[in-house]
């Protein structure tokens, strides 16, 4: 398998033109972000990446071993993890009132693409850890935050979320595990739980779960779910380990992929009732739930990208080592590799520019997270956040299809030697099926940004975003042959996006099924137009530091390029998504469901 190599010229480039860090840096809170710190941190995320998370991928597609309630994980995963919190990772992103480095969520994102780069089964871990300490921060209690979150921010404790049942899956309101009255203030959980990532592991000596159960005496359905935290040992007031808890492990899942992650099925109240506190209010268990999902979706989708450049770089590094067949109009007897044909120079291209383009909108994204939390100005603020729910989905979603399509791309660019497990191209691409599943699949994200993101405050975020790509693109330079070309592959493509949003909002007003009919291909027109417009900004910026002489020139030539190939390419997608919003729902529902 080739080694990983984070791209982290490509990454701080994102950062600083898309995220915006250096005026990030800016905010309250913040100012620790300065350049040469940023760039030290990155540095030294490359050489952990690289010389830690990289070599024990593939040993890890081999898999856990449960036996006897425990889960023993891959060798060398339990080493990298102690080394990842000894060296201060998982704390990065974190409030510094708890052991927090507290820097912009731009750069734990950022992070977070190069842990996923290195091993994405490693870095599920930390994922569920961020998740759990967002729900108690702002849910919990001063009290539960003293008792769980220095340990949870350190990672010297892991966290998961337990929202899954057997017949729950997305309908959460059919979750049957139930809490009970403890009658000494707390609350016992009875019930199974399935899909639980590291739900248990050999990482940490303690585990602490985020639970969705039914309160006692709440009314049927999602509004009678509240949120509770259970350990899987209990806490001392003195914050050592107390008694193991009613809660156990009674089964891990053979997967297609993500093997070095353990799946859990957990049981809890087996032997009475697993101890738990409530967190947050009776009764709101999923407005809750919401918090942790909303991060995790968010960090899903840099689950895409993350296997997305790790199967580039291998694709690229098979490519510029196989010798296959001459290439035409090279010179006779040369011996050029499989690089230099046209095709392979497509797919390579292709995987490299959505890479590109779902790099650039998780940072534009947790940019707009980081002045939604920490600009000074309440409007901007609310102005962001609104930004913010808009585009989750959209990252979630487009970025994880991006990882299919990116790391089947590189299979085939392996050839036959793709499908051998040896050349490891095949685990990328495993890997990657899940993350489209994970927290709500993307046939709901698509369904939220269709009902809860547009049609709910009747497309105002949306529109306000179409109108600042339109006044962006109008100040394109006429310099040269891109930027030109640029735009005007650009301005029909979000008129596309205005014609696709004016069809979800009057099909909603007419019949709801219409609007969810094309929802899948609405996300993806929204996706494919919002990330040409961000490489078409990152050119514009690479245009502008070659005129000024600063930096690589090869390396911004290289920005300019991409983002003229993927307007030239995969923008053009846009138009099949547009035709498919006009024209396909009402086939679509025209179908009997029975004679499928």
């Amino acid at each position: 398998m080739s080694a990983y190599e984070a791209p982290l010229k490509e990454i701080l480039f994102t950062l600083e033109e898309i995220a915006g860090l250096p005026e990030i840096a800016t905010l309250p809170g913040y100012e620790e972000a300065a350049p040469e710190t940023v760039a030290a941190i990155f540095e030294a995320a490359g050489v952990f990446a690289g010389e830690i998370l990289a070599p024990i991928n593939k040993n890890g597609d081999k898999g856990c071993v449960f036996k006897d309630g425990q889960v023993t994980t891959p060798a060398g995963y339990r080493d990298a993890y102690q080394r990842f919190v000894a060296d201060g990772w998982n704390a990065v992103g974190f409030d510094p009132a708890y052991g927090g480095q507290g820097m912009p969520w731009a750069i734990v994102t950022a992070l977070q693409e190069i842990w996923n780069g290195g091993s994405v089964a490693f870095a599920a871990c930390p994922m569920l850890t961020q998740a759990a300490v967002e729900a108690l921060y702002h849910h919990g209690t001063e009290a539960q935050k003293q008792k769980y979150l220095p340990k949870l921010v350190s990672g010297e404790w892991t966290g998961t979320m337990n929202l899954t049942e057997p017949q729950a899956g997305t309908d959460l309101g059919a979750i049957r595990t139930r809490a009970e009255d403890d009658g000494k203030g707390g609350y016992l959980l009875k019930g199974q739980k399935i899909f639980i990532t590291h739900g248990e592991h050999d990482f940490v000596p303690n585990i602490i779960h985020m639970v969705l159960a039914r309160h006692p005496g709440g009314p049927a359905g999602h509004k009678g779910l509240s949120l509770y935290v259970a350990p899987k040992f209990l806490v001392n007031d003195d914050g050592t380990l107390g008694a193991r808890n009613d809660v156990t492990c009674v089964s891990i899942e053979h997967k297609l992929g993500l093997h070095g992650s353990p799946t859990c099925v957990m049981a809890y109240g087996e032997k009475g009732g697993a101890q738990a506190e409530l967190v947050g209010e009776a009764l709101q268990g999923l407005p809750h739930m919401f918090t942790m999902m909303n991060n995790a979706r968010l960090t899903v989708g840099v689950q895409g990208i993350g296997i997305a450049e790790r199967a580039t770089q291998h694709a690229a590094a098979y490519a510029r080592a196989r010798v296959q067949s001459a290439v035409v109009g090279a010179p006779a007897g040369s011996s050029l590799p499989i690089l230099y044909h046209a095709d392979v120079r497509r797919n390579l291209a292709t995987m490299r520019a959505l890479t590109q383009g779902s790099r650039a909108l998780a940072l534009f994204t947790a940019g707009a997270l980081d002045r939604a939390k920490n600009h000074p100005d309440k409007q901007i603020a609310a102005q962001n956040q609104a930004l913010v729910d808009l585009m989750i989905p959209i990252v979630k979603a487009w970025s994880t299809d991006n990882g299919i399509r990116t790391s089947s791309l590189g299979v085939q660019v392996h050839g036959g030697a793709g499908f051998i497990e040896e050349t490891g191209a095949a685990q990328h691409y495993r890997d990657a099926r899940i993350f489209a599943i994970y927290e709500g699949t993307n046939g709901i994200q698509a369904i939220d940004l269709v009902g809860r993101k547009i049609q709910r405050d009747d497309g105002r975020t949306m529109r306000g975003l179409i109108d600042h790509m339109t006044v962006d693109l109008a100040g394109f330079g006429v310099q040269g042959d891109d930027l030109p070309a640029l735009h005007d592959r650009l301005m029909p493509a979000v008129q596309r996006l205005g014609s696709g949003t004016d069809y979800i909002l009057m099909a909603g007003k007419k019949d709801p099924n219409l609007g969810l009919a094309v929802a899948q291909p609405y996300l993806n027109l929204c996706g494919t137009i919002i990330a040409g417009w961000l490489l078409a900004k990152e050119a514009l910026a690479a245009a502008k530091r070659l005129a000024a002489g600063d930096g690589d020139a090869a390396f911004l030539k290289g920005r300019i390029a991409m983002a003229r190939f993927y307007a030239d390419n995969i923008l053009a997608e846009s138009a099949g998504h547009l035709a498919q919003i006009h024209g396909g729902a009402e086939s679509l529902l025209r179908i009997d469901p029975e004679s499928l």
